[in-house]
């Protein structure tokens, strides 16, 4: 549908000044909406001609003031044109905008990444976990490490930002910082979701990741096998603090539960399930997803064991579990005096727990996917695929279901 424009000059008999002359003014009409201005120029109303809509007459007087507004009509025609090449709606508001210099003013990207980081925070515990804080903010520390490699800048305004500019972050990421492909990858992902904001709010026109495409590779995930596990079981530690850090990586293991999930767990999250058994019924921190699981008797022994325990009752936990970092760190103390060639962290529980204690078990990848937490199968084959031993043991039942007896001798000749 064509937009209507319509400009009008007028003198306003309402507004006339000491000296008896009249305004001229501007009216100016989109699709019915107007905006009115003056000229700052003034007419004698005897002088103003209301049908030809200019001052009357061909004194010096009358061609500089006629000439002035045939200037303004021809500013407002090159807004229009230009509003056309933009591609942005022929709006009074546009227009306005145009004239009086009233366009919005640059939109910067740290202020707009900062204040979206800003908002996590206050959500911290509620919709977000600590974890995604940090990496949001180790996103735009990088964001801005990079533009000042790149451009010797510290911000930019979101509308420079093109295909190029997310091209030579990704190659800073991998070359000068040295990331990994996955790591790469989500460190631009979190950069997207900053892009994809702006988009929301109509402060960009074009997509600048419309044509950008990355991959996530998949990882060999890495986890203990029955030998390992029953070496840390028997093994006899002197120190009881290595004993602790055992028997909790141990719980996840038989559990799978992260060890933020681990952290939080209470009392109150242990009820009976549907087979009249103890259950942990809890939720991911990470997605929020339910994780019902069943309490195996290892993972009950070490409950009883540390139901006492001075940690767990002064701040309500049901295990006394260190720091992460200090968890990782006795960790690989264990693998040494287990004999375990293989770097040792908490998350690998999570991993054994899902191959070695359950599927490798028999037990379904949906009932194991449902333990985990996964929102998706999906996430839970990576495990499935790993799982060579597993694929012999069925094909093996496999063979044993297809045996006849046949006339070996007839089928050779």
């Amino acid at each position: 549908m064509k937009t209507k424009i319509t400009l009008h000059f007028y003198a306003k008999s309402t507004k006339t000044n000491s000296h008896g002359l009249l305004p001229i003014y501007v009216r100016l009409t989109v699709d019915g909406k107007r905006l009115e201005f003056s000229t700052k120029k003034f007419v004698e109303k005897s002088k103003w001609s209301n049908e030809l809509s200019n001052m009357k007459g061909t004194t010096e007087e009358a061609r500089s003031i006629n000439s002035y507004l045939d200037l303004v009509k021809s500013k407002v025609l090159d807004i229009q044109m230009q509003l056309i090449h933009k591609n942005q709606a022929l709006s009074i508001e546009n227009f306005k905008n145009s004239l009086f210099g009233l366009e919005e003013k640059q939109r910067m990207l740290v202020p707009i990444f900062q204040d979206h980081n800003n908002k996590i925070k206050e959500l911290v515990g509620k919709e977000y976990a600590p974890g995604t804080l940090e990496r949001y903010a180790t996103s735009l520390k990088h964001t801005i490490e990079f533009m000042k490699w790149k451009y010797n800048i510290s911000d930019i305004d979101i509308t420079k930002i093109d295909h190029a500019f997310i091209a030579d972050y990704e190659f800073w990421l991998r070359s000068i910082r040295n990331c990994a492909n996955n790591t790469a990858v989500k460190y631009i992902k979190n950069f997207n979701k900053i892009i994809k904001l702006c988009l929301a709010n109509d402060w960009l026109d074009k997509n600048p990741f419309a044509n950008y495409k990355s991959k996530v590779k998949e990882v060999e995930r890495v986890y203990l096998s029955e030998e390992e596990i029953q070496n840390i079981i028997n093994k006899e530690f002197k120190t009881e603090r290595l004993s602790l850090v055992r028997d909790i990586f141990l719980f996840s293991c038989f559990t799978g539960l992260a060890y933020i999930d681990v952290k939080n767990l209470t009392n109150s999250h242990i009820s009976l399930g549907i087979d009249g058994e103890k259950w942990i019924f809890t939720h991911r921190q990470k997605t929020e997803s339910a994780s019902k699981i069943p309490i195996l008797p290892v993972t009950q022994m070490i409950i009883d064991k540390y139901a006492d325990h001075p940690k767990s009752n002064n701040e309500d936990r049901l295990l006394p579990i260190l720091t992460n970092q200090k968890m990782n760190a006795y960790l690989k103390e264990i693998a040494g005096v287990c004999e375990i060639e293989k770097d040792l962290t908490f998350h690998i529980a999570r991993h054994t727990f899902a191959t070695t204690v359950t599927l490798t078990n028999g037990v379904p990848i949906e009932s194991v996917s449902k333990m985990l937490g996964h929102k998706n199968l999906r996430t839970t084959q990576h495990y499935a695929k790993v799982l060579d031993k597993k694929v012999s043991e069925d094909m093996k039942i496999l063979r044993d279901k297809f045996k006849i007896n046949v006339n070996t001798k007839s089928i050779s000749n």
